[in-house]
């Protein structure tokens, strides 16, 4: 598995874990690291991704919202809210990576931790927030 990836996943844990928890993110990051040792070739990006979608919320939530159909945030799974925030940084905020490479990793994120549905669910949100700022 290569470190972006594996970034993606710890960083959609711990995601998760802020979600669940309200945890502070340094908080969060600091008891993840604590309990996780051997990952320190994941570390930056995961930061990256975990205070990058912190640091963003708002716009990102709103961002999510907009482009969902019937659907609020309230009302997703906990996973799928997660993955979505995550691949929605991404696409505003890492230039570095393509807007393919964002939507695929999502999707799998979602097949491999969500429900039986999610990676349909993600792939529709995601395919109208890309169009909608731009990036293919």
């Amino acid at each position: 598995m290569g470190n972006r990836r594996k970034s993606r996943e710890l960083a959609l844990q711990i995601l998760y874990q802020i979600d669940v928890s309200r945890d502070n993110v340094r908080d969060a990051l600091d008891l993840f690291w604590q309990n996780f040792k051997g990952l320190e070739m994941a570390i930056e990006f995961t930061e990256k991704l975990v205070e990058g979608v912190c640091n963003h919320k708002e716009e990102i939530d709103r961002l999510i919202e907009e482009s969902s159909e019937n659907w609020r945030l309230k009302r997703m799974s906990k996973v799928d809210r997660s993955i979505l925030r995550l691949a929605s940084f991404e696409l505003l905020y890492c230039n570095d990576v393509p807007a393919k490479v964002t939507l695929n990793e999502a999707i799998d994120l979602g097949k491999k931790f969500g429900s039986e549905k999610s990676g349909s669910f993600i792939n529709g949100i995601l395919d109208r927030i890309s169009a909608g700022i731009g990036k293919d």
